[in-house]
């Protein structure tokens, strides 16, 4: 199935061949028309599929329905969504999570999206079984006190939108 991006968004993508692989490492993704003082919000997936500036997949659309369309009080003045992942390796099915999935610039990707953003998702559920880049993320947040990070209570492409945002402890 196809997942169309929103209404009323820009997106921009940000892929590189590596080794005959595909990488995308980040997608920003911002609202029309909306004031350019609005927070920045960055959501941190597991690893990214189809999805880029023409279409979205599951996970994306979901994600831009929660920060931009349901009016949830954690998104009040958000205008952009910056999506990245542990894993900036394309892959739908069966993914491994090795170490030449996570891409050459995905670190300093992540980092950089973490920089620019006033709110945090951390978007991989509960469980998360890539605990070497679970710790990566979360020690870069240690090293930023002031950011509001929240967690999803699952992936997003299995989200149910009734309590899926859930404050990060």
């Amino acid at each position: 199935m196809i997942y169309e991006h929103i209404d009323d968004v820009t997106v921009t993508a940000q892929f590189a061949w590596e080794n005959e692989m595909r990488y995308r490492y980040q997608l920003d993704i911002t609202l029309n028309d909306a004031p350019p003082t609005g927070k920045t919000a960055c959501v941190v997936m597991q690893n990214p599929s189809y999805a880029g500036e023409d279409v979205a997949d599951k996970s994306v659309q979901f994600m831009e329905k929660v920060v931009f369309k349901k009016e949830l009080a954690e998104f009040a003045g958000v205008r952009r969504l910056i999506v990245v992942n542990q894993f900036a390796y394309i892959q739908t099915n069966d993914f491994q999570g090795l170490p030449h999935e996570i891409g050459a610039l995905n670190d300093a990707t992540i980092k950089d999206a973490l920089n620019e953003s006033d709110i945090v998702i951390l978007g991989w559920g509960a469980a998360n079984r890539f605990t070497a880049r679970k710790s990566y993320v979360l020690e870069l947040l240690a090293e930023m006190p002031q950011k509001v990070i929240y967690q999803t209570r699952m992936h997003p492409s299995r989200g149910r939108y009734d309590g899926f945002i859930q404050p990060y402890l």
